[in-house]
């Protein structure tokens, strides 16, 4: 009955649930649409005809006050995916992430989604670390009457204002197109960037600097909207490692750009640079980029079950509104708190070793001054790069090669257990190692940058893994912005213990933020991704 009614169906509604994807596929083949799988998902040979039961989501598990449990509870009730194996394995999912074969048109418009976000990100780089590399240009334009304090005041009012706004527009954003906000934040702050350029004074500074910190918090949960639409669980990791190494590329030519044309035109240059690029490649992802496969006639490239399109008594239902997607999806999850608690500790731990490497070489090693000290910590970024690649990439291998009933967020989970016992090893390494072999130094930091990166990264996609869609923005900027405050935290608090304890007492502490994110992690080694608990909600319903 099914196959007959939806025949004709639009391709936007392909592969949308595991039981109408075969219905849209059809639609799509005889319509002479191109395909986006060359091999349609298949229904399970039980009957000659869906079930209509089977076309809808069904009913959420219920709360004991009645009101629809998260799907993390689901979890619990149907084979708990912190476990070994789960408690319900009759009911557990068994759905296994792989590969599909995609055709050569599906493939090429991936790769143009996937150059766009990682262009528009690294030029989101470029226009948060402009005023970095033009500063001292300004402080010697006596004009401006600017020194290193107001220099100062400037940066500190950047982080508070993205650390908000990165939260903040992970939950506004979730009902608005990604690549729209995507495009169009890259360039807001490259507007601000050439507003910026044409100031005089340090109040006029302050206000364009903290809407570019308001602005910047759009890029990361876009992209990882994007990514998360587009790649399936088994090849995810991989090119969110890939898309990772944006930030590498816009830390690395912000100063070749910035720096560069500020010290040859002016300070006003090395701002109004960076801000026309911007605006020329946000208008181009404005174009390039997509939220999904189906926004271009393409199917999903997982298949999840869809909410119904109206009631019984054909009434259309209620969307949850931004607030529920919050409170029920994010804040209320305890994996996502899990998660959001180990990106702290992960991020005190990346921040005190940029913030205090330098001086700990300096002052506890003897070396001679801060240009030689910068040399010998400059492979952390190589390291983080080469660490992000090869993290993304075993953890999806670990997920194509788990056993059926398995967690695929607790594949990843695991990656970032052994990569958080390689920071441990790394700075105990650091900490040990004599002064005069600058050498070894290099590459002991290249190994820190190694470990340490590679985690940063597979956190955001774990918790991007674990809830919905529409959620996906939310968790980002969630965990983004209780991040930023563990950077904080490694500022003062750092400080204070070199100034008492001494260097011992640093490295202790790094290492025990360490013990404690392997603490938070371990209960989350089976943990289920969304689509797997969806699944098992499908399998639960048909039985």
């Amino acid at each position: 009955m099914a196959s007959v009614g939806m025949r004709g169906a639009a391709p936007a509604r392909a592969g949308r649930g595991l039981a109408g994807s075969r219905v849209g596929w059809e639609g799509i083949h005889e319509r002479g649409r191109p395909l986006g799988l060359r091999r349609p998902p298949t229904l399970p040979a039980r009957s000659a005809t869906v079930k209509p039961s089977l076309l809808r989501r069904p009913p959420p598990p219920q709360s004991k006050s009645g009101a629809e449990a998260p799907d993390y509870v689901a979890e619990t009730q149907q084979g708990n995916g912190a476990g070994p194996e789960g408690n319900g394995a009759e009911v557990s999912s068994t759905y296994t992430p792989e590969v599909k074969n995609y055709s050569p048109e599906f493939l090429r418009r991936r790769i143009i989604v996937f150059a766009g976000i990682i262009i528009g990100y690294s030029c989101y780089y470029l226009t948060r670390n402009s005023l970095g590399f033009a500063a001292p240009v300004m402080v010697a334009d006596k004009s401006l009457n600017m020194d290193i304090t107001k220099i100062g005041a400037l940066t500190s009012i950047f982080p508070i204002f993205y650390g908000f706004s990165k939260f903040a527009s992970g939950v506004l954003g979730a009902r608005t197109p990604a690549h729209i906000l995507l495009g169009s934040g890259l360039i807001a702050t490259a507007a601000v960037n050439i507003c910026f350029g044409f100031g005089t004074s340090l109040a006029w500074f302050s206000v364009f600097w903290a809407m570019n910190g308001l602005l910047q918090g759009l890029g990361g949960p876009c992209c990882a909207r994007v990514l998360t639409n587009w790649w399936a669980s088994g090849e995810r990791g991989t090119y969110w490692g890939m898309w990772n190494i944006a930030h590498n590329v816009g830390g690395f030519l912000a100063p070749i750009i910035v720096g560069t044309v500020a010290t040859k035109f002016g300070w006003r240059w090395g701002l109004w640079t960076p801000g026309i690029i911007g605006v020329i490649v946000g208008c181009a992802v404005l174009f390039a980029v997509q939220d999904n496969p189906t926004a271009v006639g393409y199917p999903a490239v997982e298949e999840t079950v869809q909410e119904p399109k109206a009631e019984e008594n054909g009434k259309p239902s209620n969307k949850p509104s931004l607030l529920d997607l919050l409170v029920q999806n994010v804040l209320k999850n305890p994996y996502i708190w899990g998660m959001a608690l180990t990106y702290f500790f992960i991020y005190v731990i990346r921040q005190g070793v940029t913030s205090w490497f330098v001086f700990y070489l300096i002052t506890a090693k003897g070396v001679g001054d801060a240009g030689s000290a910068a040399v010998r910590v400059s492979g952390m970024e190589l390291g983080g790069l080469v660490g992000s690649l090869i993290a993304g990439r075993f953890s999806d291998w670990m997920i194509l090669h788990a056993k059926p009933g398995q967690g695929a967020v607790g594949k990843r989970v695991q990656v970032v257990m052994m990569y958080t016992v390689g920071v441990a090893i790394a700075l105990f390494a650091f900490w040990s190692l004599p002064g005069h072999l600058a050498w070894l130094q290099w590459v002991n930091v290249f190994m820190v940058g190694f470990f340490l990166y590679g985690p940063q990264m597979l956190i955001g996609l774990c918790g991007a893994e674990l809830v919905g869609p529409e959620s996906v923005g939310a968790s980002e900027g969630f965990l983004g912005w209780v991040a930023y405050l563990g950077a904080a935290n490694a500022g003062i608090p750092l400080s204070i213990i070199v100034k008492s304890f001494g260097w011992s007492y640093y490295f202790a502490a790094l290492i025990a933020a360490c013990g404690c994110a392997l603490l938070l992690l371990a209960p989350m080694m089976n943990l289920k991704s969304h689509v797997q608990r969806e699944d098992a909600k499908l399998k639960l319903k048909a039985a």
